[in-house]
């Protein structure tokens, strides 16, 4: 089998400040509205098995490397077929694989972040899954995080969340509840943090990450999105970013935290609150000055500003999707068994911590072992949604105008609401 690492110059940096999703498909010869939906019909499976491509960056990376390539083998020699693989680094990939699809180089499997899959499917070449997702018993969330406009574009690998997470033992401490039922008791819990002396919430407030903003604007009530009209700079989202700000100053969040950031100083335990992933625990158990760590961590529902609403969380995960063209059918045959194949989702797992997307798989010794995943399913995956920018090609680009315009909020150069308008301006003309 062959790896190609493509070394060419990279031109879109995922969720960075700098070339924006708007650049890439100009490049790439594709509009950067809504997506362009419709796709290329559902690959024939059940034939004679035949070579096929496998695109992923996880084939780049130390960690998953090793558990991802032995995957490969296995499918490849039970089939009795070669698979060719093709990888490199995650800041790359969306644009590089863009680049090959779209001048038709490259066919077969690809793994994909799920906030991708407009930005993919505007290509038009990916295949609809839907008759292979049936009776696989993904969960429903899962299988909404592969769709895109009823289509089901992506095969869900492995389905999380970005939510809050916690050290139990800080809070402990402080005498904070790690059940807030309402805004005003997660403040008064962050106040008490503080007292102990440490950073309370490790919230995103450096430009990378402060798309993390969008949960809590949702939290207040803001749709974000409503049908074809960008919700930014309502009343709700104003309100969020008021309160994000009061958070700044009084010392509750910190300055300049991305999730690398929050992670090495939750790791530390110089801060006692984050938002994450799962796949974020092994970052922070290599990190931390104490290995038993991850026995304090705790995932807490984000707190609702309304009683009866559900608790906020933006789905995670990734997804496996086929590039119609040479080796489809076997392709798309190796993208079910890679995500719903029992054995194959409790080594997955057991390898590397990250959460299956089937029924049997959250059901299974392993998860039901591991008590940080499964109290993170029921808290925060459990009410997770997409985010609703991702349905637009040119998303992160929206994402940086709305992170731009809140840090200037953060660090006094603009009003929540001079802000939140800006930003709206700038994404109506991306659109």
């Amino acid at each position: 089998m062959m790896t190609h690492h493509l070394t060419r110059r990279d031109l879109l940096r995922f969720s960075a400040i700098g070339l924006g999703s708007a650049s890439l498909f100009a490049i790439a010869g594709c509009s950067t509205t809504g997506p362009a939906t419709g796709g290329a019909g559902t690959p024939d499976v059940g034939g004679e098995a035949t070579d096929f491509s496998f695109a992923s960056w996880s084939l780049s990376e130390e960690a998953p490397k090793a558990t991802v390539q032995a995957a490969i083998d296995a499918f490849a020699g039970d089939k009795g077929v070669s698979v060719e693989t093709v990888t490199f680094p995650y800041n790359e990939y969306l644009n590089q694989l863009t680049l090959q699809v779209r001048g038709g180089q490259f066919a077969g499997a690809v793994q994909v972040d799920v906030a991708w899959l407009a930005a993919l499917a505007a290509l038009g070449k990916l295949a609809d899954l839907g008759p292979l997702a049936e009776g696989r018993g993904y969960t429903a969330a899962a299988l909404a995080a592969g769709r895109l406009d009823d289509v089901q574009y992506g095969l869900p690998w492995t389905i999380g969340a970005i939510g809050l997470i916690g050290n139990a033992e800080l809070f402990d401490r402080a005498g904070a509840s790690l059940e807030p039922a309402s805004i005003e008791e997660f403040e008064e819990g962050l106040r008490a943090l503080k007292g102990i002396g440490v950073t309370p919430y490790a919230a995103a407030t450096a430009a990378a990450q402060l798309k993390d903003i969008l949960m809590w604007m949702q939290t207040f009530g803001s749709p974000l999105v409503e049908g074809d009209s960008v919700e930014i700079g309502d009343e709700a989202s104003v309100k969020a970013v008021e309160w994000y700000k009061k958070l700044f100053d009084e010392g509750l969040i910190a300055p300049d935290v991305d999730r690398f950031a929050a992670r090495n100083l939750f790791a530390q335990e110089a801060a006692a609150l984050y938002d994450d992933a799962p796949v974020g625990v092994s970052a922070v158990r290599s990190a931390a000055t104490d290995p038993a760590i991850v026995d304090k961590m705790v995932p807490i529902a984000r707190p609702v500003a309304r009683t009866g609403d559900a608790p906020v969380a933006t789905l995670w995960g990734h997804a496996v999707c086929v590039v119609s063209g040479d080796g489809e059918g076997t392709a798309a045959e190796f993208a079910q068994w890679l995500t719903s194949d029992d054995e194959q989702t409790a080594a997955y797992f057991e390898a590397l911590s990250l959460p299956p997307a089937t029924e049997s798989g959250l059901q299974s010794e392993a998860v039901g072992a591991d008590r940080f995943n499964s109290e993170f399913a029921e808290r925060i995956t459990a009410t997770a949604t997409k985010n609703p920018f991702w349905g637009y090609v040119n998303y992160a680009q929206m994402e940086t105008a709305i992170a731009e315009n809140v840090q200037a909020v953060l660090i006094g150069d603009a009003s929540p609401a001079d802000a939140l308008a800006e930003a709206k301006s700038t994404i109506a003309g991306m659109l």
